[in-house]
Protein backbone atom coordinates (compact mmCIF):
# COMPACT_ATOMS: atom_id res chain seq x y z
CA UNK A 1 0.00 0.00 0.00
CA UNK A 2 2.42 2.36 0.71
CA UNK A 3 4.21 1.34 -2.74
CA UNK A 4 0.98 2.24 -4.12
CA UNK A 5 1.05 6.02 -2.69
CA UNK A 6 4.70 6.93 -3.33
CA UNK A 7 4.05 5.94 -7.02
CA UNK A 8 0.81 8.14 -7.13
CA UNK A 9 2.76 11.11 -5.00
CA UNK A 10 5.76 10.40 -7.72
CA UNK A 11 3.16 10.90 -10.84
CA UNK A 12 1.28 14.20 -9.46
CA UNK A 13 4.93 15.76 -9.20
CA UNK A 14 6.54 14.50 -12.18
CA UNK A 15 2.86 15.85 -13.99
CA UNK A 16 3.39 19.04 -11.77
CA UNK A 17 6.88 20.10 -13.13
CA UNK A 18 5.72 19.11 -16.70
CA UNK A 19 3.13 21.39 -16.18
CA UNK A 20 4.05 25.40 -17.56
CA UNK A 21 3.31 28.65 -15.94
CA UNK A 22 2.38 31.25 -17.30
CA UNK A 23 1.76 34.48 -15.13
CA UNK A 24 -0.19 37.89 -15.51
CA UNK A 25 1.92 40.68 -13.95
CA UNK A 26 5.37 41.68 -13.29
CA UNK A 27 7.28 44.34 -11.16
CA UNK A 28 10.13 45.43 -10.75
CA UNK A 29 12.98 48.17 -10.89
CA UNK A 30 15.83 49.93 -13.09
CA UNK A 31 18.42 52.38 -14.00
CA UNK A 32 20.42 53.35 -16.54
CA UNK A 33 21.13 57.47 -18.03
CA UNK A 34 18.73 60.08 -18.65
CA UNK A 35 19.10 63.53 -21.28
CA UNK A 36 17.54 66.48 -22.33
CA UNK A 37 17.14 67.76 -26.10
CA UNK A 38 15.45 71.75 -26.07
CA UNK A 39 16.74 75.00 -26.48
CA UNK A 40 20.23 74.24 -24.68
CA UNK A 41 20.73 70.76 -26.58
CA UNK A 42 18.88 71.30 -29.89
CA UNK A 43 20.27 68.20 -31.67
CA UNK A 44 23.09 65.91 -29.80
CA UNK A 45 21.54 63.43 -28.29
CA UNK A 46 23.04 61.57 -24.67
CA UNK A 47 24.82 65.11 -24.07
CA UNK A 48 25.31 66.06 -20.73
CA UNK A 49 23.40 62.50 -19.11
CA UNK A 50 22.48 62.33 -15.77
CA UNK A 51 21.42 59.18 -13.66
CA UNK A 52 17.64 57.87 -14.13
CA UNK A 53 16.11 55.15 -12.50
CA UNK A 54 12.78 54.11 -12.44
CA UNK A 55 9.82 51.58 -10.96
CA UNK A 56 7.28 50.00 -13.19
CA UNK A 57 4.24 46.88 -12.98
CA UNK A 58 3.73 45.56 -16.24
CA UNK A 59 0.20 43.70 -17.27
CA UNK A 60 0.98 40.63 -19.97
CA UNK A 61 -1.98 40.83 -21.44
CA UNK A 62 -1.17 38.02 -24.02
CA UNK A 63 2.38 37.03 -25.32
CA UNK A 64 2.81 39.58 -27.58
CA UNK A 65 0.81 42.58 -26.19
CA UNK A 66 1.52 44.04 -22.62
CA UNK A 67 0.48 47.11 -20.42
CA UNK A 68 3.34 48.65 -18.34
CA UNK A 69 2.75 51.66 -15.83
CA UNK A 70 5.62 53.72 -14.32
CA UNK A 71 7.16 56.43 -12.32
CA UNK A 72 10.66 57.11 -13.48
CA UNK A 73 13.48 60.19 -12.24
CA UNK A 74 16.01 61.40 -13.86
CA UNK A 75 18.68 63.88 -13.73
CA UNK A 76 18.66 66.40 -17.25
CA UNK A 77 21.34 69.49 -17.73
CA UNK A 78 22.01 71.67 -20.02
CA UNK A 79 24.39 74.29 -21.01
CA UNK A 80 24.22 76.56 -23.86
CA UNK A 81 28.51 78.34 -23.86
CA UNK A 82 29.32 75.43 -25.84
CA UNK A 83 26.81 75.61 -28.46
CA UNK A 84 26.85 77.56 -32.08
CA UNK A 85 23.61 79.55 -31.15
CA UNK A 86 23.37 83.36 -30.50
CA UNK A 87 20.95 84.77 -27.52
CA UNK A 88 19.82 88.02 -26.85
CA UNK A 89 22.29 89.93 -25.67
CA UNK A 90 25.12 87.67 -25.65
CA UNK A 91 23.65 85.31 -22.75
CA UNK A 92 24.34 81.77 -21.69
CA UNK A 93 22.48 79.55 -19.72
CA UNK A 94 22.72 76.24 -17.94
CA UNK A 95 20.67 74.56 -15.51
CA UNK A 96 20.33 70.83 -13.67
CA UNK A 97 16.81 69.32 -12.75
CA UNK A 98 15.11 66.76 -11.05
CA UNK A 99 11.91 65.89 -13.26
CA UNK A 100 9.50 62.90 -12.18
CA UNK A 101 8.04 60.71 -14.79
CA UNK A 102 4.57 58.96 -14.48
CA UNK A 103 3.29 56.68 -17.44
CA UNK A 104 1.12 54.13 -19.51
CA UNK A 105 2.34 52.34 -22.35
CA UNK A 106 1.72 49.92 -24.60
CA UNK A 107 4.59 47.45 -25.25
CA UNK A 108 4.23 44.92 -28.15
CA UNK A 109 6.56 41.51 -28.68
CA UNK A 110 7.94 41.11 -31.98
CA UNK A 111 7.93 36.97 -30.59
CA UNK A 112 5.84 35.11 -28.26
CA UNK A 113 7.47 36.46 -25.37
CA UNK A 114 7.88 33.15 -22.80
CA UNK A 115 9.27 29.82 -21.50
CA UNK A 116 7.90 26.11 -21.59
CA UNK A 117 5.35 26.67 -24.06
CA UNK A 118 7.05 25.31 -26.97
CA UNK A 119 3.68 24.72 -29.03
CA UNK A 120 3.15 27.91 -29.19
CA UNK A 121 6.46 29.12 -30.46
CA UNK A 122 7.64 30.94 -27.22
CA UNK A 123 10.84 32.97 -27.18
CA UNK A 124 13.16 33.70 -24.02
CA UNK A 125 14.18 37.02 -26.02
CA UNK A 126 11.82 39.21 -28.09
CA UNK A 127 12.50 42.91 -28.92
CA UNK A 128 9.40 44.96 -28.54
CA UNK A 129 8.71 48.53 -29.44
CA UNK A 130 6.46 50.75 -27.03
CA UNK A 131 4.11 53.84 -27.46
CA UNK A 132 2.38 55.68 -24.39
CA UNK A 133 1.03 58.44 -22.42
CA UNK A 134 2.80 60.26 -19.49
CA UNK A 135 3.14 63.40 -17.16
CA UNK A 136 6.06 64.89 -16.39
CA UNK A 137 7.13 66.93 -13.42
CA UNK A 138 9.62 69.84 -11.92
CA UNK A 139 8.33 70.08 -8.44
CA UNK A 140 10.44 73.46 -8.08
CA UNK A 141 9.35 76.31 -5.98
CA UNK A 142 8.92 79.00 -8.93
CA UNK A 143 10.07 77.53 -11.59
CA UNK A 144 8.17 74.39 -11.58
CA UNK A 145 7.56 72.20 -14.79
CA UNK A 146 3.96 69.85 -15.33
CA UNK A 147 3.44 68.76 -18.55
CA UNK A 148 2.20 65.77 -20.36
CA UNK A 149 4.45 64.07 -22.71
CA UNK A 150 4.58 61.24 -25.53
CA UNK A 151 6.85 58.02 -24.91
CA UNK A 152 8.46 56.46 -27.99
CA UNK A 153 11.02 53.63 -27.59
CA UNK A 154 12.74 50.41 -28.32
CA UNK A 155 13.59 47.43 -25.86
CA UNK A 156 14.84 43.75 -26.24
CA UNK A 157 13.47 41.57 -22.94
CA UNK A 158 14.78 38.26 -22.19
CA UNK A 159 13.73 35.56 -19.65
CA UNK A 160 16.36 34.29 -17.50
CA UNK A 161 14.10 32.14 -15.65
CA UNK A 162 10.14 31.31 -15.26
CA UNK A 163 9.80 34.45 -13.15
CA UNK A 164 12.51 37.07 -13.83
CA UNK A 165 13.15 39.17 -17.08
CA UNK A 166 15.78 41.34 -17.93
CA UNK A 167 15.32 44.42 -20.43
CA UNK A 168 17.12 47.20 -21.91
CA UNK A 169 15.04 49.84 -23.42
CA UNK A 170 15.45 53.46 -25.01
CA UNK A 171 12.74 55.82 -25.28
CA UNK A 172 12.05 59.70 -25.94
CA UNK A 173 9.44 61.45 -24.90
CA UNK A 174 8.23 64.49 -26.33
CA UNK A 175 6.54 67.43 -23.84
CA UNK A 176 3.90 69.19 -24.59
CA UNK A 177 5.25 72.55 -23.08
CA UNK A 178 8.71 74.16 -22.70
CA UNK A 179 9.87 75.15 -19.59
CA UNK A 180 11.41 71.57 -18.84
CA UNK A 181 14.69 73.72 -18.85
CA UNK A 182 13.91 76.77 -16.32
CA UNK A 183 12.52 80.35 -16.68
CA UNK A 184 15.74 81.33 -18.71
CA UNK A 185 15.21 79.52 -21.57
CA UNK A 186 11.57 79.66 -21.86
CA UNK A 187 11.11 80.98 -25.52
CA UNK A 188 14.84 82.96 -24.95
CA UNK A 189 14.25 84.50 -28.77
CA UNK A 190 10.16 85.75 -28.15
CA UNK A 191 8.96 83.87 -30.72
CA UNK A 192 5.39 82.94 -29.64
CA UNK A 193 4.23 79.47 -31.03
CA UNK A 194 2.16 76.54 -29.78
CA UNK A 195 2.33 73.70 -27.39
CA UNK A 196 3.26 70.74 -30.32
CA UNK A 197 6.23 73.16 -31.44
CA UNK A 198 8.05 72.94 -28.79
CA UNK A 199 11.69 71.66 -28.18
CA UNK A 200 11.82 69.97 -25.13
CA UNK A 201 11.97 66.22 -24.79
CA UNK A 202 13.75 64.04 -22.59
CA UNK A 203 14.75 60.23 -22.79
CA UNK A 204 15.85 57.55 -20.92
CA UNK A 205 18.19 54.31 -21.46
CA UNK A 206 16.99 51.67 -18.99
CA UNK A 207 18.53 48.22 -18.01
CA UNK A 208 15.80 46.85 -15.93
CA UNK A 209 14.81 43.50 -13.75
CA UNK A 210 11.42 42.02 -13.23
CA UNK A 211 9.72 39.51 -11.34
CA UNK A 212 6.56 37.52 -12.40
CA UNK A 213 3.85 36.59 -10.47
CA UNK A 214 -0.33 36.27 -10.74
CA UNK A 215 -0.63 32.81 -12.40
CA UNK A 216 -2.89 32.99 -14.89
CA UNK A 217 -3.06 29.35 -15.56
CA UNK A 218 -1.23 26.16 -15.12
CA UNK A 219 -0.73 24.69 -18.82
CA UNK A 220 -0.34 20.13 -19.19
CA UNK A 221 1.17 18.96 -22.29
CA UNK A 222 -1.25 15.58 -21.70
CA UNK A 223 -4.35 17.55 -21.19
CA UNK A 224 -4.37 20.39 -23.65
Amino acid sequence: MNKIYLIILFLITSTMLLCAQSYKYEIGAGAGIGFYMGDANPSKPFRKPGFAADMAFRWNINYRWALKCGLSTATVKGETSQLELYYPAGATYSFKRQLFDLGLQAEFNFFNYGIGQSYLNTKRISPYILLGIGFVMVPKSGDGYYALNFPLGVGVKYKVGKRWNLMFEFSMRKNIGDKMDGKSLDDPYQIESSAFKNTDWHSYTMFSVTYDFGLKRRICPNIE
